[in-house]
């Protein structure tokens, strides 16, 4: 029996998730959550085969979560299950020694099978996804993107942007919207410091970010 934890803030998912795996016989969900700070925790209690966890959780996000996982519980394999198949998601999961990614969109089958061989040992990606997130080195932001997510670093708000870029409000929560689609983010914090840890912010590139130099009040 392949004991599961599953990770998924919707509920509606995360419940049609556990009944279409209760269907197998050889798979039982062990652990649900709809935080991403619960999964360590409940891994350690439960001692799950294989995790299954969406990217963007309430709380800490997934791939950090699968991090501290491996770290925590090497025993314990994790899947990532998301809407963001994109390369940089993907490259972001493998350094979280991710074992599995799979997108919602995939065909239940598909999912079952992944859970198997990853419990077996293998590393199940899609192979074409696999390839682009190997060849994405550079920063997949356009210079508009990066121009407008370093002024959001240093506290300018929407409306603040919009003028400064000569920009419609509406355009400029665009551009933000895919700023966060494009790195895998959930916030334009979170964002900011994926920009930043890879080199295409200050302080790795030399620029001065506001938010980033803060540092809490003594």
């Amino acid at each position: 029996m392949i004991r599961l934890l599953l990770a998924e803030d919707m509920h509606l998912i995360r419940k049609a998730l556990i009944a279409l795996l209760s269907c197998e016989d050889d798979l039982e969900v062990v652990a649900e959550t709809a935080r991403g700070e619960e999964i360590v925790r409940l891994a350690c209690l439960r001692r799950p085969d294989v995790a299954l966890l969406d990217i963007g959780m309430p709380g800490i996000d997934g791939l950090t979560a699968a991090s501290e996982l491996h770290r925590r519980l090497p025993t314990c394999k994790t899947v990532i299950l998301t809407g963001l198949g994109t390369p940089l998601a993907l490259r972001r999961a493998l350094d979280a020694n991710v074992r599995g990614f799979i997108v919602k969109d995939a065909e239940p089958g598909h999912l079952v099978d992944c859970i198997r061989r990853v419990y077996a040992g293998e590393r199940v990606v899609d192979p074409e996804l696999a390839a682009a997130a190997l060849d994405t080195d550079g920063n997949p932001l356009t210079a508009r993107e990066l121009d407008i997510l370093e002024t959001a670093a240093a506290g300018a708000t929407v409306s603040e942007i919009a003028e400064r870029f000569s920009l419609s409000h509406g355009t400029v929560r665009n551009y933000l919207s895919r700023i966060l689609a494009k790195l895998g983010a959930r916030s334009r914090v979170e964002a900011i410091q994926i920009a930043s840890e890879s080199g295409w912010l200050w302080p790795a590139n030399g620029r001065e970010i506001g938010i980033l130099r803060q540092r809490p009040r003594r």
